[in-house]
């Protein structure tokens, strides 16, 4: 046990909220890359739907284990 929390409730905790917060900071790196990069409208949506991607993976996995869980 550290600070009074398993390794389960850490690791659950990080794989949350820790992976949450850096799929926003994620998209505000993708924001700033088509930003500074003048893309247009087509391409921010080009970039936010080829790097974007992989994100939405990991949130269609927690919502098939949520589906699952319940």
């Amino acid at each position: 046990m550290i600070f009074g929390y398993t390794e389960a409730q850490i690791s659950a905790f990080g794989l949350t909220f820790g992976i949450g917060a850096f799929m926003l900071f994620m998209v505000f790196i993708i924001g700033q890359l088509a930003w500074e990069s003048k893309a247009g409208k087509f391409g921010t949506f080009v970039l936010f739907l080829a790097l974007g991607f992989g994100m939405l993976g990991f949130v269609v996995k927690l919502f098939i284990q949520w589906l699952l869980a319940r």
